[in-house]
C-alpha cells in the first residue's frame, strides 16, 4: 500500500484540525484528484464533512475498538485507488485513551501508517514560543515524523514574520498560514458539530469555504510532496467479505433478506464498514428515513437503528405513528433489531415524554450530564449480535439516561470505569449505549444477518 498521504494534527483540541484537514481534502478534490479522507477515533462527525470533501465515504481509524493491527488494513480500504488520503487527528498529537498510554492517540495511527504528521498550531496568543512548542512536539517521540507546520488563527502580517523567524530555529517547514478574522463557522451543539444531514446546504457552504482558505493560506505543492514521501505500508488491505468469512466458517450465503437501516438526519452515527459487513454477510442493505417513511422498506427481515440525534427530532419522530407501530410490529414478531444510543432511545416507551417506539419497557429523557469513554465489555446473554461470554471494545457518547422497566435482560457487562451492566435483550431486539465499529467484531455482523434468515 503506497497511497501519498499525510495526518493532520495539533497540540490540543480546537485547534483548527477540521478545518485545515477537511479544506486540504476539498481543495486537492477540486483539482480532479482522488482523496480518501480518514478520522482518527470513534468520531462520527467529522467523517461526514470528509464525504462532502471528497465525494468518497468518510472512514474511522480507531486503534481501540479495532485494534492497531486493522488500522492499516482499515486505510488501504478506504483509500484503495486514490491519489491522496487525508487523516484528520483526534485531540492532541500524543492524547489516546485513557490509562492505555500511546493506544488510539494520532501519533499512534501516524506511526502504523508511516505518514508524515502536519502540526496544525493555534497561535493567536504566542509569536517566539511557537518555536519550543513545535520544538517540543517534533522531539518528543523520534518515531514521529512532523514535515510541517500549518499556523492558525494568525493576527497579521507582522504577527506571521514573527511567528516564522522564530519557526527558522526549529527545522520545521511552516506550510501555511491561516488568518484569525477568516475563521469558518460550522455551528454545533451539545455533542460537536452539527452532522452534515442535518444542515447539507450549510455543510457544503461550509467545506467550500475551509478549501478556498486553505487554498489561499496553503503551500499545496509542499503538502503533496510530502505526501508523496511517506513509505510504503506492507499488507493487505481488509475485505468485508473476507472479514465476515473468517474462522472457517466460509463465505455467507446471499439471500437473506431486507435489512433495513434507518439513515437522513435523526440517525446518522454509522461507520461504512457496518452496512459493508452486512452486505457481505449476504443482506439486502436498504436504508429508511424515520422522519419521513412511513413504512419499513419492504420485505424488511431485520432492522439496525445506529446513532444520532433522536433528542432533537424526537417531535418529529413521535409523530409519525405509522412507522412506530411498524418497528413495534417487526420487534414483535422476533426479527433481528440491532439499536445503538439513539437507537436504543427510538426503541423506548417515551424520549423526553413523548412517544416512541414502546418495544422496550423503558423511559429515556435528557440529562445535564455527558457519558463519554471506550468501554471494554462483554455479552452477558444471548442475542441477535453475540453469544455470553463474547468480548467487544466500544464507545459511550450521550446526555441521556434510560428509566428501565423490566421484561428484557442486559446485553453487556461493562468493565470500565467500573462495573456495570448496559443495554436489553428481548426476543430478537439487542439494544444498548454502547457504539461498537463492525470491523473489530464481523462476526457479529454475520451472526445477525443469518438469524433474518428465520
Amino acid at each position: 500500500m503506497n497511497v501519498p498521504r499525510l495526518v493532520i494534527a495539533a497540540p490540543s483540541s480546537g485547534s483548527g484540525k477540521t478545518t485545515v484537514a477537511t479544506g486540504l481534502m476539498a481543495a486537492f478534490a477540486g483539482r480532479g484528484l482522488a482523496v480518501s479522507g480518514h478520522k482518527v477515533g470513534p468520531d462520527y462527525i467529522d467523517p461526514g464533512y470528509h464525504t462532502l470533501a471528497t465525494g468518497r465515504p468518510g472512514r474511522n481509524l480507531d486503534a481501540y475498538m479495532c485494534g492497531p493491527e486493522l488500522v492499516a488494513p482499515l486505510f488501504a480500504h478506504g483509500a484503495r485507488g486514490c491519489d491522496l488520503a487525508v487523516v484528520e487527528g483526534v485531540m492532541g498529537l500524543y492524547d489516546g485513551a485513557s490509562g492505555h498510554g500511546e493506544l488510539a492517540s494520532t501519533a499512534q495511527v501516524a506511526g502504523l501508517l508511516r505518514a508524515p504528521v502536519v502540526l496544525v498550531v493555534d497561535a493567536s496568543s504566542q509569536s517566539r514560543s511557537v518555536a519550543a512548542l513545535v520544538h517540543g512536539f517534533a522531539s518528543w517521540d523520534p518515531r514521529v515524523r512532523i514535515g510541517g507546520v500549518i499556523l492558525n488563527k494568525v493576527g497579521s502580517q507582522r504577527h506571521e514574520a514573527l511567528l516564522r523567524d522564530a519557526l527558522d530555529e526549529s527545522g520545521v517547514p511552516v506550510l501555511g498560514v491561516l488568518r484569525r478574522a477568516e475563521q469558518v463557522a460550522v455551528p454545533s451543539r451539545h455533542l460537536g458539530l452539527v452532522p452534515v444531514a442535518e444542515r447539507r446546504g450549510d455543510a457544503v457552504a461550509a467545506v467550500a469555504a475551509m478549501a478556498d482558505r486553505v487554498r489561499t493560506g496553503c503551500d499545496l505543492e509542499a503538502l503533496m510532496a510530502l505526501a508523496r514521501s511517506a513509505p510504503e505500508v506492507p499488507g493487505e488491505a481488509w475485505d468485508a467479505v473476507e472479514a465476515v468469512g473468517a474462522g472457517g466458517a466460509g463465505k455467507p450465503e446471499l439471500g437473506s433478506g431486507v435489512v433495513a437501516v434507518a439513515s437522513g438526519a435523526a440517525f446518522t452515527f454509522s461507520y461504512a464498514e457496518q452496512t459493508e459487513l452486512l452486505a457481505a454477510a449476504g443482506a439486502e442493505v436498504v436504508p429508511f428515513d424515520p422522519l419521513r417513511d412511513e413504512v419499513l422498506p419492504e420485505g424488511t427481515r431485520g432492522l439496525v437503528v445506529g446513532g444520532g440525534f433522536p433528542e432533537v427530532y424526537a417531535p418529529e419522530l413521535s409523530a409519525n405513528e405509522p412507522l412506530r407501530k411498524a418497528v413495534a410490529e417487526l420487534a414483535a414478531s422476533g426479527a433481528p433489531v440491532a439499536a445503538e444510543c439513539a437507537g436504543l432511545l427510538y426503541l423506548a416507551r417515551s424520549l423526553d415524554g413523548l412517544p416512541m417506539c414502546g418495544v422496550l419497557d423503558a423511559e429515556a429523557r435528557m440529562s445535564e450530564r455527558l457519558t463519554l469513554g471506550y468501554r471494554e465489555a462483554v455479552a452477558v446473554s444471548d442475542s441477535v449480535l453475540a453469544a455470553p461470554g463474547t468480548r467487544v471494545r466500544g464507545h459511550e457518547f450521550h446526555r441521556t439516561v434510560l428509566e428501565p422497566g423490566a421484561g428484557a435482560e442486559p446485553a453487556w457487562g461493562l468493565h470500565q470505569p467500573e462495573r456495570r451492566v448496559e443495554g436489553f435483550v428481548q426476543r430478537g431486539v439487542h439494544a444498548s449505549y454502547l457504539h461498537t465499529h463492525g470491523a473489530s467484531s464481523p462476526a457479529m455482523a454475520r451472526r445477525f444477518v443469518e438469524r433474518c434468515k428465520g
